[in-house]
């Protein structure tokens, strides 16, 4: 068998090679869509897709779906858990891969280790085309996978977008990728953090978070809009007030420990998209004297919206405005 390019969609042979679940499922599902289209199949009968785990295929099974058939029906064998298989079921699928049947698509989803982790470099070698499923990890590869899904349904959209999706949202490449998906197609292609927000209102905190985000780094006039919008929508001023302080202790936390890395940002209790973000965009507006000062405007507003005052709104307003002037020195 020839060597196919990289993303040859027409290729027999691909290996999902990574441990990400989801990626796995996109990369062979779209492979699977290709091969439909190629052979014009337009129902399920018309395109048989057989799914099997290495933990229960046997060899016997493997010869048999990776066979010639009578009539040369069009079809697709995906096997997950490759680097798992048995040493016979993985030279099974080894040898056959060398010729694939005509009209026959073999998808081998392998994590690159386990006991056949030879299996994933020998169908390379066999010109498999590569699909990357290794986890996304990093915050600023989390934000670029944010913004190509919003790309891919033809939304352009902010860096700021992509942090308020996944502040709202967590790390779940999955649920980040039907979430942005979800937006598109119900506020259409022009979508700001105020929509993020909106959409995303009943996830806990996310307004208390866009408010504290404008507070601590200066933009006091956003700060006191978002505060008063996460009011009137009912959010908790306890929660407003939290929020508030998460932000300037989370900034404390980074400027202490500039260096860290890791295993050493959960510790902080911080995740590592938002560790790089405070870095990135909040941290250079503060310095040891004016977070000091800042501290204890939290510190204060903790104990008023706990009962050291009626007018808790008014207290709120003043923290913002106050840790919003701090920013700008």
């Amino acid at each position: 068998m020839p060597p196919k390019k990289p993303g040859d969609a027409n290729a027999p042979l691909h290996l999902v090679l990574g441990t990400d679940e989801f990626l796995a499922d996109r990369a062979a599902g779209n492979v699977v869509a290709a091969a439909r289209k190629q052979v014009g199949a337009s129902t399920a009968d018309e395109f048989v897709v057989t799914t099997r785990a290495s933990s229960e295929v046997t060899p016997m099974e493997i010869g048999e779906l990776l066979a010639p058939s009578l009539f040369g029906e069009p079809r697709a064998v995906i096997i997950s858990g490759g680097g798992e298989l048995g040493k016979e079921g993985a030279s099974l699928i080894n040898d056959a891969a060398s010729d694939l049947p005509d009209g026959v698509w073999l998808i081998v989803k392998h994590s690159g280790a386990g006991r056949a982790k030879a299996l994933a470099a020998d169908l390379q070698k066999k010109g498999a085309v590569v699909h990357d499923a290794a986890p996304i990890k990093r915050p600023g590869d989390i934000l670029a996978f944010v913004k190509s899904e919003f790309a891919s349904n033809s939304a352009r959209v902010s860096t700021d977008v992509c942090e308020a999706l996944v502040e709202a949202i967590g790390t779940d490449l999955r649920e980040l990728s039907a979430a942005a998906s979800q937006l598109v197609t119900d506020t259409g292609a022009e979508i700001d953090v105020a929509a993020v927000h909106r959409y995303y209102h009943g996830v806990v905190g996310v307004t208390g978070f866009n408010v504290s985000d404008h507070a601590v780094t200066g933009r006091i006039d956003e700060a006191i809009e978002a505060l008063e919008w996460a009011m009137h929508a009912g959010t908790p001023h306890v929660m407003l007030a939290d929020a508030l302080a998460d932000g300037v202790w989370s900034i404390a936390l980074v400027l202490s420990h500039r260096n860290a890395q890791g295993k050493e940002i959960y510790a902080l209790g911080l995740q590592p998209w938002k560790f790089d973000k405070i870095k990135r965009s909040q941290s250079r507006h503060w310095d040891g004297d004016n977070l000091a000062e800042a501290l204890q405007v939290v510190a204060r507003l903790n104990g008023e919206v706990k009962g050291g005052t009626r007018d808790t709104a008014f207290a709120l307003e003043r923290a913002v405005r106050q840790v919003s002037s701090l920013a700008r020195r």
